[in-house]
Order: C-alpha cells, then sequence, then structure tokens
C-alpha cells in the first residue's frame, strides 16, 4: 500500500485551492465590506451572481485532502476531516456562507471510525441487515423505521447525507455486491427503497439513490452495459423512477460503467432526459468516488452536478472550459444552484448540535427486530421448527466462530458488539456442546494463523478472508448426536474481496462442506434427531444436492449486528416467520440465460433482456430450487375471495381483493402476493409479473384480513420502443393472487378494449449495437 503523504504536505496541497479562490474573490470583490449570505433558497441567485468562476468550480467538486492515487484505500473512507471515517465532503466557501456537508456511507449503516486520535470517545454505529435482508420482510414499514434509526445515528454523528440505498437488480446471481441491493424486482426494489428514503429524509438527514444505472457486476467498473431500451425502463430504472417520484431524493450517484456507450457519468440522456426530464428529479447527482479519467466537460453538460471526492486538477479543468468556451458558465450556475438548493436543508446548514451520542441500544432493537422479520424458512419437514428453549445444541461449522453479519467496503460498519449465533442460543437458554465449540474454536484460530488461511490485502476494500475448509466432524457428529437433542449446522459463502463479484465457489458447496452435512445428517439421522441448518450468507446458493438430507433450512442472509439473537428468535418461534424471497435460488448456476458469459469484458449484452429472475424461470419453464416469493410459517393461511371491481372493465386503474385467514395454530402474518399475467400483443410479454403486495396485521389463529390492491394504468403498461412510451395493450389480463410466484392460490381476470398510450417520454438510451434478445417467441430459451 501506498504510503500516505505527510500532514503537513497534505495540508499545503489542498489548502492551494481555497487559497488561490480565497485571492481571487478579495480581488473581484475589493471594496466591498458585505458578501451576500447563504441564508436560505430565496438567498441562492443572490450568492451565485457573487460567486467568482473558481468558487463555483470548486464548489462542484468534493473536498478531498489527500493525493488522489490509484489505491483505493488511501482515498475512501478517509475524506471527511470534521467526520472521520466518513466519505467525504463538500467544498467550503466560507465569505458566502456556503458550508461544507458531509456525505457517509452506507447500506448496513452510517460507516465512520470508531475511534479517533486523541479522543476517548468511542463513535460505533448500528449495523442493520443488509438490503436483501431487509427486502425480505416484503414490509415497508420495517423498512421505514430502519431508515429513521439510520437517520437518527447520521445526524447525531453530524451527517448530513447518506450514500444509501442501492437500488441496482439482483439479475446477475454472482454481482459482488448483490446484497446491497434489495431485489431481483424492480416493484419490490422500488417500494423499499421509497420507504427506506422516507424513513431517512423525515428525520432531516439525504439520501442518495444509486448505483445509477445497469452497474451490475463489480468484477470490471468500466464494463460497457448494452441493453435495451425496454429492458432499462421496465427492468433497470424502474425502481430508480418509483423512488424519485414517490420519495424526493436529495442526491442520485451515477454508476461508473458505460450504458450503450457512454459513461453513466457523461451521459446527457441519462442524467437530464430521464433522471431530470421524464420523471423528474429535483435534486443533485454526484458520481461514485472516481479513480479514471472522464470529460469534466461532457460530465457538467450532461447534468452531474458534484465530482467525488474531488481533485485540484477536476477544478482546473471546469474553469479552463468556460474560458475557453467549452462549457457555458450558465451550465456551471445550473450545477451550483442544484447542490446549494440541498445544502439549505441540510443539519449542517441549520446549524444542528449533533451530539455524537445516537440512541445505539434503542436502534439495535430495530436492527434486531429487522434482522428476525427478513429470515426466510426454506424447509420445515415434520414442524422440526421452533425448537423448545433449554434444549441441548450441538453447533457445526466454521462460522459458529467467523460470524458473517455483513459488510465491506461501503457497507462496512463499526458496531459496538456482534452477537454470534452461539452467544444467541446461550442468550435464549439453549446448551451447547462446549467441547465441540471449542474444538472449532482452536481449529479456526490455527487455520488463521497460516499463510494459506491469513488475511490478504489491508483496508477496508482489499481484505479477503479466505474461506476455510470444513473441520472433519465424523466422530464428533457421532458423539454429538448420542448427547445432544438438535445439531445445527451453519454454512456461508466465501468472505470476499469487496473489489470482486462472487465466484462459482460461493454458489456450490465445497466438498469440506458437503461431508460435514453428510456427517452430521447421518449420524443425528441414526440416533433419531433433527438437523438444522442456517444459511448465513450473502446470496442464492446451491441446495438441491443437500436439502433432503437435513430437517429445516433457516435463511438468515446478513443480518447485522443482533445475528445471534435473531436467528434465537426465530429459531424458538418467538418470531413466526414471514420473510419470502426477493430473489431466486435456482437449481444450478448453469441453468442460468448468462452463465456462460458473465460478468464479460468491455462489452456486456445483456441479451436476457426484460426475462430476469423469476420472469426468465416462469416464462421459460424452469424448474427452480426456491422461487421468487417463497417462505414458510409456522403457521398455515387459506385464500379466497379474489376478484377485481368493475366487473373486470378496466379504465384507469383497478383494484384486487383478497382475504387471507390464519388456519394454523399460532399467531402470524402473511406476506400476500400479486401477479399479472398480460396478453401478447405488438409487445411479448412474460409469463407473469409482480404488480403489488401487502403483509397482513398478526392474525390471531382462526382470524382473516381482508385485502385490496390498487393497480393503476403505468404499472401495469409495458414500454413500446417504437413509440418510445408506456402502453396498456388491450386484451384480458389475469391476475394471480398468492404466496409466492409459483404458489398461486387463485386467479381472475379483467379486460382493456383498447391499447392505451399511458405516458410518452423522451426517446433516449439506444443501443448503437444490434444484438440478439431472449425471446419466447422463438421458442427456446
Amino acid at each position: 500500500m501506498k504510503k500516505k503523504l505527510d500532514k503537513a504536505i497534505i495540508s499545503m496541497i489542498c489548502s492551494t485551492l481555497i487559497m488561490s479562490s480565497v485571492y481571487l474573490n478579495m480581488s473581484a470583490v475589493s471594496g466591498q465590506e458585505n458578501f451576500p449570505q447563504l441564508t436560505d433558497k430565496e438567498s441562492i441567485n443572490g450568492v451565485i451572481a457573487a460567486m467568482t468562476l473558481e468558487e463555483k468550480a470548486a464548489l462542484l467538486v468534493g473536498g478531498n485532502t489527500q493525493e488522489l492515487e490509484d489505491d483505493e484505500d488511501e482515498i475512501i473512507g478517509d475524506q471527511a476531516e470534521r467526520v472521520p471515517g466518513a466519505a467525504g465532503e463538500t467544498q467550503a466557501i466560507e465569505r458566502l456562507g456556503i458550508p461544507s456537508i458531509v456525505l457517509a456511507d452506507g447500506p448496513m449503516g452510517v460507516r465512520i471510525d470508531p475511534t479517533r486520535e486523541d479522543d476517548a470517545n468511542t463513535y460505533y454505529a448500528t449495523k442493520f441487515p443488509a438490503p436483501n435482508a431487509l427486502a425480505s420482510t416484503w414490509d415497508p414499514e420495517l423498512v421505514y423505521e430502519v431508515g429513521k434509526a439510520v437517520a437518527h445515528e447520521a445526524k447525531e454523528y453530524g451527517i448530513d447525507l447518506l450514500l444509501a440505498p442501492g437500488m441496482n437488480i439482483q439479475s446477475y446471481l454472482l454481482n459482488g455486491r448483490n446484497y446491497e441491493y434489495f431485489s431481483e424486482d424492480p416493484y419490490v426494489t422500488g417500494m423499499l427503497a421509497t420507504a427506506f428514503v422516507n424513513g431517512v429524509q423525515n428525520q432531516g438527514i439525504g439520501t442518495t439513490l444509486k448505483h445509477f444505472a445497469a452497474y451490475n457486476q463489480r468484477a470490471d467498473n468500466t464494463i460497457n452495459a448494452i441493453v435495451s431500451q425496454r429492458a432499462l425502463r421496465e427492468i433497470y430504472l424502474k425502481g430508480f423512477e418509483m423512488a424519485v417520484k414517490s420519495a424526493d431524493p436529495w442526491a442520485v450517484m451515477a454508476s461508473y460503467n458505460k450504458i450503450n456507450g457512454t459513461w453513466a457519468t457523461e451521459s446527457e440522456e441519462l442524467l437530464t432526459s430521464v433522471l431530470r426530464q421524464d420523471w423528474p428529479f429535483n435534486g443533485f447527482v454526484m458520481t461514485d468516488w472516481e479513480f479514471g479519467q472522464r470529460d469534466t466537460s461532457q460530465q457538467m453538460n450532461a447534468g452531474l452536478n458534484l465530482l467525488m471526492p474531488g481533485r485540484e486538477e477536476q477544478v482546473e479543468s471546469i474553469v479552463n472550459a468556460v474560458q475557453e468556451g467549452t462549457l457555458d458558465e450558465r451550465i456551471v450556475d445550473r450545477n451550483v444552484r442544484d447542490i446549494l438548493e440541498i445544502i439549505v436543508e441540510t443539519p449542517t446548514f441549520l446549524e444542528y448540535d449533533h451530539s455524537d451520542v445516537p440512541h445505539l441500544a434503542a436502534n439495535a432493537d430495530v436492527s434486531r427486530h429487522a434482522a428476525a422479520d427478513g429470515m426466510v424458512l426454506l424447509k420445515n419437514d415434520e414442524r422440526t421448527l421452533p425448537l423448545k428453549s433449554g434444549l441441548t445444541v450441538s453447533l457445526f461449522g466454521t462460522p459458529q466462530v467467523e460470524p458473517m453479519t455483513g459488510g465491506r467496503g461501503s457497507a462496512l460498519v463499526y458496531p459496538p458488539y456482534e452477537v454470534s449465533i452461539p452467544e444467541g442460543l446461550e442468550n435464549k437458554g439453549f446448551t451447547l456442546d462446549q467441547d465441540l465449540y471449542d474444538k472449532y474454536q482452536t481449529y479456526v484460530a490455527e487455520l488463521r494463523a497460516t499463510e494459506e488461511f491469513g488475511q490478504i490485502g489491508e483496508g477496508i476494500f482489499d481484505t479477503t478472508f479466505p474461506t476455510l475448509p470444513e473441520m472433519d466432524v465424523a466422530e464428533e457428529a457421532i458423539k454429538a448426536a448420542n448427547e445432544s437433542d438438535v445439531g445445527i449446522i451453519i454454512l456461508t459463502s466465501e468472505f470476499g474481496s469487496y473489489g470482486a463479484d462472487r465466484s462459482l465457489d460461493d454458489f456450490y458447496l465445497s466438498e469440506s462442506k458437503q461431508k460435514m452435512i453428510d456427517d452430521v445428517s447421518t449420524a443425528f439421522e441414526e440416533a433419531g434427531k433433527p438437523v438444522v441448518v442456517i444459511l448465513n450468507v450473502e446470496g442464492p446458493i446451491e441446495v438441491v444436492s443437500w436439502r433432503d438430507k437435513v430437517d429445516a433450512i433457516l435463511l438468515s442472509w446478513q443480518p447485522g449486528q443482533e445475528l445471534g439473537n435473531a436467528v434465537s428468535d426465530v429459531l424458538v418461534g418467538e418470531v413466526n416467520l414471514a420473510g419470502k424471497l426477493p430473489q431466486t435460488f435456482p437449481i444450478d448456476y448453469h441453468d442460468l440465460p448468462y452463465s456462460d458469459r458473465y460478468p464479460g469484458t468491455d462489452d456486456f449484452v445483456y441479451e436476457e433482456d426484460i426475462y430476469v429472475g423469476y420472469r426468465y424461470h416462469t416464462t421459460f419453464d424452469l424448474e427452480t430450487a426456491y422461487e421468487f416469493g417463497y417462505g414458510l410459517s409456522y403457521t398455515d393461511f387459506d385464500y379466497s375471495n379474489i376478484r377485481v371491481n368493475r366487473n373486470g372493465k378496466f379504465k384507469d386503474k383497478i383494484t384486487v381483493f383478497a382475504t387471507v385467514e390464519n388456519v394454523g395454530e399460532v399467531p402470524g402474518r402473511e406476506v400476500v402476493q400479486v401477479y399479472v399475467k398480460a396478453p401478447d400483443g405488438k409487445l411479448e410479454k412474460p409469463e407473469l409479473e409482480l404488480k403489488a403486495f401487502n403483509k397482513t396485521k398478526e392474525l390471531q389463529p382462526g382470524k382473516k384480513e381482508n385485502l385490496k390492491f390498487e393497480l393503476d394504468a403505468k404499472n401495469l403498461a409495458s414500454f413500446d420502443e417504437n413509440l418510445s412510451a408506456w402502453v396498456l395493450e388491450k386484451g384480458t389480463y389475469e391476475v394471480k393472487v398468492g404466496a409466492s410466484s409459483e404458489d398461486i392460490k387463485g386467479t381472475t381476470t379483467f379486460s382493456v378494449k383498447k391499447d392505451m398510450m399511458i405516458e410518452k417520454v423522451n426517446d433516449v438510451l439506444a443501443p448503437e449495437v444490434d444484438f440478439k434478445r431472449l425471446s419466447k417467441r422463438d421458442n427456446k430459451g
């Protein structure tokens, strides 16, 4: 790793820009005693008129205080002087009353340094569940509460803008950042991101939708995503559109990649035509933390406002471009205005007196609740779960020693504590097989001390802990089966480098893990005792080869700092599971339509087009291991009275009705999902698409709830590239209400009498090259 510059040199470098700007300011306003001050939105025009060109350029470039080099660890997370460990700051223009504002990650909570030089205090933040775990709750109200809790901590630590939520679609299974995103479905993504944004911003903290757009791999940030206009509009932009229109986020972060030949940060079609005109967006747009060279003038013209983390040459580039006539200063003024209109809303500008003492205990409760509600019960033969508290448990698997609570890189959070699964079980009154646990501790410690399995790299972005082979437990399993009431196996995938996608080794279990499952399941089956598997993973893994050997499977995802307590809450039934999968579990990775070409290099073609996730599986009749929307409960539900209003005749919207009854023996909640099969007309349609969902209140046994769902024309429409419009085609629409994309409980229909153009939009973002799209009309998958 490159050595950081001496503090004196750093100070000299970062002050160069400020000092030069100040000298110019003073010469430009010689003789004036009072400068216009930024006091509110009405003052913005006067302040811009008083700014020098250098000051305007400085405001459009982040307040980076370090030499920018190729090593991300030298820059990211070390930029904010006011809040150490935050991602960055903007530039202050003090003479005009413009403060710098602080930006901080991230997806699983506030990322700042927990300790500071010459400071005995600690600055911990709550580690919340990963976004895909939150999505498994299918509960916007709960996600709102998580956003509210994250905002509280950000505000009390002096942060103005949160660099979250991540909203890219989980269209490619091995994307290394999928856990930072919500779902493979844009509607789920849009609904839950909207809830999170509202939860944060209602507390006076801003949010940043990211990464805009089609950022669906981590292997190569410079990839050119070649994707059709229809797939962009229906799949990859839809969630962003919903959040922009429903939650009014303060900021959007443009992605690193190209889209159809143009860098996202230089794309006027993306940042202006779509984002500001079609939707429209009212905040400002920033880069991700850029290290490659981009055309600064083109970025400014495209509608990009803020270059992060900021380099002095970028300021010079803006100034030179204006002076040379290649960048109109009115564009600079526009971009400055967008930023100032947000700055006047921030806690820093409003002089909020932050405490540095957030309510960590209360927020831990929120995290624990969300973690438990986001877990998904994949299997539960013979009602193995819930378990009775007080049983003797034997734990297998190295993750009991090294739990994956979640987060690295931008998602890294430093919590005050993390509860492992052994700790959580003991807190709930279970008795652990201590001898077995001690063996695992020794085994893990010895392997981590070796060169082969020791830590690779340093820093939050480059650190990798190689996956450990599982300990041979053939003898231990026999002993444990004779002495314990239940065996619990904890499985995890590789906790790899932040700068890469997942590998097939993360999807398929290793030989040592398969042998562990065989040994444990055989021993406990012979003893007549159950085996439970806990999947402490960041994404779907292969399950079909081993799931019949165990009695129950609980998917915990990466649930944050309360991992062990939340798992235990679920295992004993204090929380009745209602989690549903927001992402399909395929049987085999090679069944997927992109398996032979992902992640690709240079130009990556989105050949599967609109057939992403369950849309592909249902349309091309491909069996899944666990389908989208799947999840078991400790109780059972019955669906009835599924119908639509208006005698099935569509006007501007239609209402779907359903009644859900708890016909089991314990209280529970059910996520009711509404799918629509649209008629094939000019545009071919997937077999079904999710159009609405709702989660019942907690229903006592024998109790019912009547639910209704509003389906409007825009949500039902498809995108016609030839018209550059959202259209609702005539024909009969099948409404399928169910517990998952495959477990449909009832079907009803409505009709559209004639084609309807719902919304005309800008004809932009067309691919520069022709490519073969997946189509069911070709009669091949």
